[in-house]
């Protein structure tokens, strides 16, 4: 079944190819426009990596067997991802998902999803379990992607939509999957900015892509470059010009393009055990039917020294200590966080937003913090499964409508902080609809340093 604007986009194409010859008359054009535009206001409400539904929580999907991989499969390949979601309302639902193609830009493609589908165009999920032993209940599902009666066909950007009764407008949440049809070659490299403002501060990255397989008749507007750090898309650098384009080679090295404040290490919080208490936890209450945890007031570290230790760049798993399955006997508990300004006097012009891949990136609501005048502190509670966190403190100005996120007044920047770069490169051939992916490569701040 097809949503609203998925319907009309589908009798759009019909009545190009039916009656092309009938496309110069005024009315016909004015009609298509309309239908198109109506449709396409409708898919951009469909926001990325967002959960609609109150009842959902702990949203996951990654490659197969590595919670902490980005979801980047390659076309007609045997790459699985693994999809993980709680619904907290512990009943049985009728959940399915479909793909949405996008533009590089995360705008819906004009195209029928018969072009880009392979198969069927919706999926039913058909593996589910009650939580046990858990005193929170909930219905874990899960779905192994893409399965065999439907995949994506092309490459590109997709939003993995899961929804309910059949129905794509009535959505639980979205998901990013990129797929990638690789025809292009990146070599990348981390270096310390030459700028004396951003020397101490900030990361850049260098790169070339070879582009001998594809068939480029202006580099400038058939090919697009992202740049992610740790995964996130808040802050990915695009609209990148080239500093050479050579026959085979495109070149990105400019001194202001590629740059990225390189933050600090994530703060961490283990929760793989409620009962067992750790380091990070102040203290906890528990009753027959819930459990509270406050964690460790945390504190400003834009003036600390660097200081060097493993983390998971933002992201979390679901573990537990002490039983067997995660998925669900793993539970949930009220995490409490406060942040403690300096002075314990709030910003005058600043929102404190608890950040990583817990509070989606700052796009949950609960992820913005209130100032406790009894306090001092900034404080949000999240409802967290049993797990371990990585998590972090920024800012945003109030004035600025992008919301756009600092770590200048809570965590500093350090340019030897460890990051994970991600290099996506598009490609629209003349003629496509969609822009596809033909690119991919990770770097590291550290190991892909000059001489390392």
């Amino acid at each position: 079944m097809f949503s609203l604007p998925e319907t009309f986009l589908f009798f759009l194409f019909k009545i190009v190819q039916l009656y092309p010859h009938n496309l110069h008359h005024h009315y016909m054009k004015r009609c298509l426009l309309l239908i198109a535009l109506f449709a396409c206001i409708i898919l951009k409400a469909q926001i990325p990596d967002y959960i609609y539904a109150s009842n959902i929580k702990t949203v996951k999907l990654y490659m197969y067997g590595n919670p902490l991989a980005y979801p980047i499969m390659t076309l007609n390949s045997g790459d699985r991802l693994e999809l993980h979601f709680d619904d907290m309302d512990a009943n049985v639902k009728s959940y399915s998902y479909t793909y949405q193609l996008c533009t590089a830009d995360w705008q819906p493609a004009l195209m029928s999803q018969f072009d880009y589908i392979k198969g069927f165009s919706q999926q039913r999920i058909n593996t589910y379990r009650m939580s046990a032993i858990a005193y929170t209940r909930y219905t874990h599902y899960m779905a192994i992607l893409p399965e065999s009666n439907c995949a994506p066909s092309r490459a590109g950007n997709y939003l993995v939509k899961v929804f309910l009764n059949g129905d794509t407008s009535k959505l639980a949440f979205t998901r990013r999957l990129l797929v990638l049809n690789e025809q292009a070659v990146i070599a990348a490299q981390i270096q310390r900015p030459f700028n004396g403002q951003f020397f101490s501060t900030h990361q850049k990255v260098n790169f070339v892509i070879n582009t001998s397989k594809l068939n480029i008749v202006n580099a400038m507007q058939q090919v697009k470059v992202y740049i992610l750090q740790n995964n996130r898309w808040d802050n990915a650098i695009h609209n990148i010009k080239p500093t050479f384009i050579r026959t085979k080679d495109i070149e990105y090295n400019t001194e202001q393009d590629c740059l990225f404040p390189a933050g600090k290490e994530w703060r961490w919080l283990d929760l793989r055990s409620f009962r067992l208490q750790s380091d990070r936890v102040q203290k906890a209450n528990y009753s027959n039917t819930a459990t509270n945890i406050v964690v460790v007031p945390d504190k400003d570290r834009s003036a600390q020294r660097f200081v060097f230790f493993k983390d998971n760049n933002g992201k979390f798993f679901t573990e537990t200590a002490e039983t067997i399955n995660p998925f669900w006997e793993a539970d949930y508990a009220t995490v409490n966080f406060s942040f403690v300004p300096p002075g314990n006097v709030p910003f005058s012009d600043k929102d404190v937003y608890l950040f990583g891949e817990l509070s989606n990136y700052g796009m949950d609501e609960s992820s913005k913090m209130k100032f406790n005048e009894s306090t001092g502190n900034y404080e949000t509670s999240l409802f967290l499964k049993q797990g371990y966190y990585d998590y972090s403190y920024i800012t945003t100005n109030q004035n600025d409508k992008n919301k756009t996120a600092s770590y200048q007044f809570t965590e500093g920047n350090y340019w030897e902080a460890e990051n994970n770069y991600t290099i996506l490169v598009y490609f629209q051939g003349l003629g496509d609809r969609a822009d596809q992916l033909v690119g991919v490569t990770r770097i590291n701040s550290i190991t892909s340093r000059p001489g390392n």
